[in-house]
């Protein structure tokens, strides 16, 4: 389990500082003016992903729980876009129209984390269950 946390951390942590880096000299080099910083999208999408990654590994190891990760999963999916709204709703939501570029940015993180996230939530829900087919 240590081992699936410290990978977890890794991935999440080279994510971010890849695609951060290479979102960001995209812009500079296009002269884009985003309303919002990029590294707070970026470090909120590390954050939760890492959180929910690392939650879900230790709830797989409570057998009441275990069989209800899925669902929690899809709630956790709901939870994420909310919760990214409220905190972010001063610099997304006052400005009169977002640029192209400025809905793309928001919506590239999101991607990236949330397809890395879904990946190794599967994962967790397969070998719980090869743990009860055996």
């Amino acid at each position: 389990m240590i081992k699936n946390l410290f990978l977890y951390t890794t991935v999440f942590f080279a994510l971010y500082f890849l695609s951060h880096f290479l979102h960001q000299n995209v812009i500079e080099k296009q002269e884009i003016i985003l309303p919002f910083s990029l590294k707070k999208i970026y470090l909120f999408h590390l954050g939760f992903s890492l959180i929910i990654c690392t939650n879900f590994l230790l709830l797989s190891t409570v057998n009441k729980i275990s069989d209800q990760l899925g669902f929690i999963y899809l709630a956790t999916i709901i939870l994420k876009p909310v919760l990214f709204c409220l905190i972010f709703y001063k610099s997304i939501f006052t400005e009169e129209t977002l640029s192209f570029a400025a809905r793309i940015s928001l919506i590239i993180p999101m991607i990236i984390f949330l397809l890395t996230e879904a990946f190794f939530v599967a994962q967790i829900l397969q070998k719980k269950d090869y743990k009860k087919i055996s």
